[in-house]
């Protein structure tokens, strides 16, 4: 089977969706409100679509991985940005330094665990 995929967006839910929305636009992703149930959130060619829905299991259970080119700096960024006192839920976790290469954590307020990794080269 051939794929010519052009992109990939997994949807994602939100316990608060209002809040969710804020994280997202304070992350870096842009925001392109396509009704009052769903957003698209963008930056360069990844994009996700946040919807006001929450199943716990599925959110528990959600992780997204997005390679950066400087997991170091991106990491400083990060913490910068002091999302765990803007978003009391949210959490940080450190780079971890694995065999494939290295990578910082974040959740968001709903709980979706997010990857920032970088592989060696």
């Amino acid at each position: 089977m051939k794929h010519n995929v052009i992109s990939m967006r997994p949807f994602i839910g939100a316990r608060d969706y209002d809040l969710s929305r804020a994280f997202y636009r304070d992350l870096g992703f842009e925001e392109t409100v396509l009704d009052n149930q769903m957003s698209v959130f963008k930056t360069g060619s990844v994009a996700f679509y946040l919807q006001r829905a929450y199943v716990k299991d599925w959110i528990d259970n959600t992780m997204i991985f997005i390679e950066v080119d400087d997991v170091d700096r991106y990491w400083k960024e990060l913490t910068e940005l002091n999302f765990t006192t803007k978003y009391p839920t949210t959490k940080l976790s450190p780079i971890r330094d694995d065999s494939w290469g290295r990578e910082c954590f974040v959740h968001d307020p709903s709980g979706v665990l997010w990857h920032f990794g970088q592989f060696h080269k």
